[in-house]
């Protein structure tokens, strides 16, 4: 699974990386840049796949922390549930254990005599 992992993430990064190679030059009747108006009066001037990456990680960035603390808060309820386990799990401490214990037998025993045989 990992290895399909890995290769999705290079076939992607490979395809970004050749999209922005095709578009990062362009004609000579063209500036390449695209105006992108952030307000009334500020307008940015970029290239294409700077455009692209950065509207990628707008989208990219939030799911990704929303992620890592879901994945944080779960692993730390499984750690304290593990925990709880574990204390209910334990055996009794060496305290308590100092004492021997007897046990009474269930039923009275009689010598046999080995002579006589089972009766």
């Amino acid at each position: 699974m990992n290895f399909l992992k890995t290769a999705f993430w290079v076939i992607l990064a490979v395809a970004l990386a050749l999209f922005a190679k095709a578009n990062w030059t362009v004609p000579p009747t063209y500036s390449g840049y695209i105006p992108v108006k952030l307000w009334d009066d500020i307008i940015i001037e970029t290239r294409l796949p700077i455009l692209i990456l950065a509207a990628f990680l707008i989208g990219l960035v939030p799911m990704w922390i929303l992620a890592r603390t879901s994945r944080w808060s779960m692993r730390r309820k499984l750690d304290s549930a593990e925990r709880a386990l574990a204390s209910a799990l334990a055996p009794v401490s060496a305290a308590n254990t100092d004492t021997p214990v007897t046990v009474a037998p269930a039923l009275p025993v009689t010598p046999s005599d080995p002579a006589s045989g089972p009766s």
